[in-house]
């Protein structure tokens, strides 16, 4: 691909990304409501709006990319390029005044992604990345912990929204982890959990059914500050599949060994 266009691409991500972080923490102050797009998973008007500015921003620019993004704005023109957007991920903490919470951006080139953008507003953290081209937060160079034993390892996961209805419901594989690592977090915002791990705030994460939007940026993130990705079996994974084992890289076989086992 063209690099001025994956330059266009960052300064036009990370703008509109800035944007919309900024319009979510002033709404936040006037009260946010929001209503159910099933048992416990809710959707809020910022939500909404959060992503009509992106895919806008991005449509102008790029007006011949295919859209993917969490709220519906989908638009398939055969393009090699792919925006995948998850406009406000960490919803749930938003509505009830959680300050955690972000804009996810990645632009998927015939096939794999080629740039991530993370931005939570609430501290200023501006994650990016460029394959082949290293990770960043707020413009320095990060990488994954050196940590390589799961019993002196930090590790995050979630629970999907459908944790209520289905048998995959995580709770087996937080169990078995829990017995094996130091310690582990539930954040409910699957971006920032795999950036975290790119900057070595955690050492791991892992989470079943989740969907392109909350993981493509974040996933690019994390393998170029030196980090792997596969799924719970040790097979490659893709951002299309629904189970993730993510970490530092030198945690990925005991990760694996757990997560396989249940």
């Amino acid at each position: 691909m063209e690099k001025q266009i994956l330059t266009t691409a960052l300064q036009v991500a990370i703008g509109v990304a800035r944007e919309a972080g900024a319009y979510q923490i002033a709404q936040a102050k006037l009260g946010v409501t929001y209503e159910l797009k099933g048992a416990i998973n809710l959707v809020t008007a910022v939500d909404k709006a959060s992503e009509t500015l992106i895919v806008n921003a991005i449509t102008k620019i790029f007006p011949e990319h295919d859209i993917l993004a969490e709220e519906g704005s989908a638009t398939r023109k055969d393009s090699p390029y792919k925006w995948i957007i998850d406009p406000l991920d960490g919803t749930t903490n938003y509505a009830h005044g959680y300050p955690l919470h972000c804009v996810s951006i990645a632009l998927e080139y015939k096939g794999q992604i080629v740039l991530g953008v993370v931005y939570d507003p609430n501290r200023e953290e501006l994650f990016t990345a460029i394959k082949g081209m290293g990770a960043k937060l707020n413009d320095k160079v990060i990488s994954a912990s050196p940590v390589v034993e799961l019993e002196r390892a930090m590790l995050a996961t979630g629970f999907a929204y459908n944790v209520r209805e289905t048998l995959e419901n995580n709770l087996d594989h937080f169990q078995a982890m829990l017995m094996k690592a130091q310690a582990i977090r539930r954040d409910g915002v699957a971006a920032i959990d795999l950036c975290y791990v790119a900057c070595g705030r955690y050492d791991g994460f892992w989470e079943l059914n989740l969907f392109p939007w909350g993981v493509a940026a974040g996933g690019l993130i994390l393998t170029e500050a030196g980090g792997r990705l596969c799924r719970f079996d040790g097979a490659p994974y893709s951002i299309y599949d629904r189970d993730i084992c993510a970490s530092n890289g030198a945690l990925q076989q005991p990760m694996v060994a757990v997560l396989s086992s249940r």
